[in-house]
């Protein structure tokens, strides 16, 4: 038989055994070695896209345009510190720390967030002159490394945010790979220069929430009381560790859910340890009401939001504000287009670029190499961020208008439904055009 007019099917890859699976069986197998990597979780996950809001039509009253006004502001801290933190937007800048990032990119993330009415966050490895100096509102990341901590420090800062857990590694301790530890970066945090760094996986000196407390009250008695106390979380038992955030004392809440970034960690970390963050805020936000707590203790949540929609989203499910980080670095110039040629030198592209912990960002933002990080102007890459979080501000204003709304954290659950049936389930939300949410008993 002539079989040479017949169609040839095309090559059919497993489902399981994808391409990049396969890949990653064949690197482990040549190296021995676990894949490190930045830049967050990047398989697919439920998330804010499987939400919709109902805007107002003749069951509700819609506010018009930009001429009635819709507030954005948020204050922070408002349980036990003296001085508490009045932002005029509610998106904050995450924590990254100076050694994952450039001295002029943490200078870049003061700038912006300064512009933008807001605050920025430390990271790890302490404060630097230059976020401190372009940062109107500092808060003060005490992770259980301790790098760079000191009392004067902690009192030059406007908040302290003390981190349990991050959202890409609950459980789990940063990395530092040597090349970024610098001559500045190894002085910073007592290491030796040019060496592969671990930091710890919980705080050296409690063992559950009531050693928090006493944490939490040495701060306050170090700072006069006067800052506010954050605990940060990453998304994993969300009721209880909201609990016992509340009742170990803190002031505010971070909650961060698994599409939160990291400079470096393992990648089966990564992909595989927490969970999003839409099914994260509604059982954080349960505990405060359980409490009476939800509007007194603040609720911050983070891990992939992206833009005003995200913004409205987690306000409306309950949070009093948002941070961001990948969308910030982003905003700076990382991962441009316009670098594709020297990204692809790297082996990688513009945004899939993962590589930050090898220090040889060509943005200039994820490095330590004093060539690569002058490229990066933090007066302009400064604005950049502010632009991004003025649209932000504006596109969930639009939102909330629309919904008749005259402040953002007047969005409730109410005005959302879902798309998908783990949509619903997860945020306590309708599907869409039904009265049905799952698991839910009427």
């Amino acid at each position: 038989m002539d079989v040479s007019n017949v169609p040839k099917t095309l090559p059919r890859y497993s489902a399981t055994f994808d391409p990049h699976t396969l890949s990653e069986i064949r690197r482990a197998a040549a190296t021995g070695i676990y894949d490190i990597r930045g830049a967050g979780a990047k398989r697919a996950l439920p998330h804010f896209d499987d939400l919709l809001f109902l805007g107002a039509s003749m069951s509700r009253y819609p506010l018009e345009g930009y001429r009635e006004k819709c507030d954005t502001d948020v204050w922070l801290g408002t349980r036990f510190a003296k001085k508490p933190i009045h932002l005029t937007i509610p998106v904050t800048i995450a924590g990254m720390s100076f050694g994952s990032l450039s001295a002029q990119a943490k200078e870049a993330l003061g700038r912006g967030a300064t512009i933008a009415g807001t605050s920025t966050t430390t990271g790890d490895g302490g404060m630097t002159a230059e976020e401190r100096g372009q940062s109107s509102i500092l808060v003060y990341q005490y992770l259980p490394s301790r790098y760079g901590m000191n009392p004067d420090d902690l009192r030059k800062a406007d908040a302290i945010e003390v981190v349990i857990g991050q959202g890409a590694k609950p459980g789990g301790g940063g990395m530092l790979l040597g090349q970024k530890i610098s001559d500045r970066v190894a002085e910073m945090r007592t290491l030796p220069k040019g060496i592969d760094q671990r930091s710890a996986c919980r705080h050296p000196d409690w063992t559950g929430p009531d050693d928090l407390t006493i944490k939490i009250d040495e701060l306050r008695e170090i700072t006069d009381h006067e800052k506010p106390i954050y605990v940060k979380v990453g998304a994993t038992r969300p009721y209880y560790d909201v609990a016992l955030a509340v009742k170990s004392g803190a002031d505010v809440v971070v909650l961060d859910g698994m599409q939160g970034g990291t400079a470096a960690t393992q990648d089966v970390f990564i992909e595989h340890v927490g969970i999003p963050l839409l099914a994260a805020i509604r059982p954080a936000v349960q505990a405060l009401q359980d409490l009476g707590m939800h509007r007194k203790v603040q609720l911050i949540v983070s891990g992939g939001i992206r833009n005003g929609a995200d913004v409205a989203k987690a306000l409306a499910l309950g949070a009093d504000a948002v941070s961001v980080g990948t969308a910030a670095l982003v905003a700076l110039g990382d991962n441009d287009p316009a670098l594709e040629e020297e990204y692809r030198a790297l082996g990688t592209t513009a945004g899939a670029y993962d590589d930050w912990q090898d220090g040889r960002d060509p943005a200039g933002i994820t490095t330590q190499d004093p060539l690569l990080a002058a490229r990066l102007d933090p007066v302009a890459a400064g604005r950049r961020l502010a632009n991004y979080l003025s649209v932000l501000t504006l596109e969930a204003q639009t939102i909330a208008r629309a919904c008749g709304k005259s402040h953002l954290h007047n969005l409730e659950p109410e005005d959302l439904v879902a798309l998908t049936i783990e949509a619903a389930a997860m945020a306590r939300v309708p599907l869409a055009g039904t009265d049905w949410i799952p698991g839910h008993v009427f």
